[in-house]
């Protein structure tokens, strides 16, 4: 029996390929970002002078949050569009920039290089928006869910610019153990 699926099938096909993607994709970010020590609890980076635009620590998880979703959902589209000519290349580009936005962090907060993940921001960047056109040929949604993380890369791109302009020697900034009093 040679039968087309029905629209409920197809939705259904793409549903349990996004709750299987899209948790690994916010599983791993996040794992990442602990094991780099990110955020405000690194002593570090608390140690910085930040640029005013700086957002509040909490508001990072959650934007993160979200982006991962949202790429999570995309790349789950495009897995979904079996048959579709630039697949291929749409799941290379896609996994080759996730894992250089993952290893970011272990870059910045984990081994302080503060102008080397400016640099490897822009090239998240690229990579994210050659995924963004390519993911745009197979479904045109699948782009859409992407364009917010390509602005958030431009915002975390300024703010990696900044604070190398106020902290001119992060690299090699040592940070104090810290003290208990008993």
């Amino acid at each position: 029996m040679n039968q087309i699926a029905s629209k409920g099938q197809l939705r259904m096909s793409l549903f349990r390929w996004i709750l299987f993607i899209v948790p690994i994709t916010v599983l791993l970010g996040f794992m990442f970002s602990q094991f780099a020590n990110s955020g405000e609890e690194n002593r570090w980076f608390q140690s910085l002078v930040k640029p005013a635009a700086q957002p509040p620590g909490w508001a990072f998880g959650a934007a993160w949050a979200l982006l991962y979703t949202l790429m999570g959902t995309a790349f789950a589209m495009v897995l979904h569009a079996r048959g579709a000519p630039l697949r291929v290349p749409a799941i290379i580009l896609y996994l080759v920039q996730y894992a250089l936005n993952l290893f970011w962090p272990i870059l910045f907060f984990g081994m302080h290089q503060v102008s080397a993940a400016f640099w490897f921001l822009v090239i998240i960047f690229l990579v994210a928006l050659a995924t963004t056109v390519v993911f745009g040929r197979i479904r045109k949604a699948a782009a859409w869910l992407m364009v917010p993380y390509l602005a958030w890369l431009c915002f975390a791109a300024v703010l990696n610019k900044e604070i190398d302009w106020l902290n001119p020697g992060a690299e090699t900034l040592v940070v104090p153990a810290a003290r208990s009093q008993i």
